[in-house]
């Protein structure tokens, strides 16, 4: 989601200077601009002064700069957040029984996970990538299927096989998975 909400910013962002820079520098240059355009010649400014002044009257005015710069704020901080968040999880809390618990590193159980995934029948490679939370983890697998495989059979080796295994080892409830098939790249067989 993350990805997303960066194209979508970077593009909007983008998009206003690119045009609103256009815009500035077609009037500067004295070309001619559309009738609506505000700015019509070389020697206009962008705010005017009574442009500047015209609300500081009011009394609506203060309370509606500092929420909206509030708001911009907020919306910053989240995105800076959302940057340094890690993708993958770093450990996964077991419970142990003695009420403390114990950590296991994130990246043992992904391989431990994509070991066991890639001897499965038919899967060439596996890799595994924990996200979500320290006491509620998920998988995201990617199988490497050879030509010959049949991807029901390795889904449900690797439900019932591996991620079974790695989910009551790590003593969880539920190991929720995304999983994604892609077919190695192999050279057409001749029929003769």
């Amino acid at each position: 989601m993350i990805k997303t909400v960066n194209r979508v910013l970077l593009g909007l962002a983008g998009l206003v200077l690119v045009v609103v820079g256009g815009a500035v520098l077609a009037t500067g240059l004295g070309l001619s601009v559309p009738s609506w355009w505000p700015w019509d010649g070389t020697d206009d400014v962008l705010l005017s002064k009574g442009d500047r002044t015209k609300w500081r009257d009011e009394g609506w005015w203060w309370p509606a700069v500092i929420a909206a710069l509030a708001v911009l704020v907020v919306l910053a901080l989240w995105w800076l957040l959302a940057q340094l968040r890690r993708g993958r999880l770093a450990e996964v809390l077991v419970d142990s029984g003695d009420g403390e618990g114990a950590v296991l590193r994130g990246r043992a159980l992904e391989s431990a996970l994509g070991d066991e995934a890639g001897t499965l029948d038919g899967v060439s490679d596996a890799k595994v990538t924990l996200t979500g939370r320290r006491t509620a983890p998920r998988a995201r697998v990617r199988l490497m299927m050879e030509p010959h495989a049949a991807p029901g059979l390795a889904l449900r080796g690797l439900s019932e096989g591996a991620l079974t295994h790695a989910r009551t080892s790590a003593g969880l409830e539920e190991l929720p998975a995304e999983v994604r098939l892609k077919a190695v790249k192999h050279r057409a067989e001749r029929v003769s």
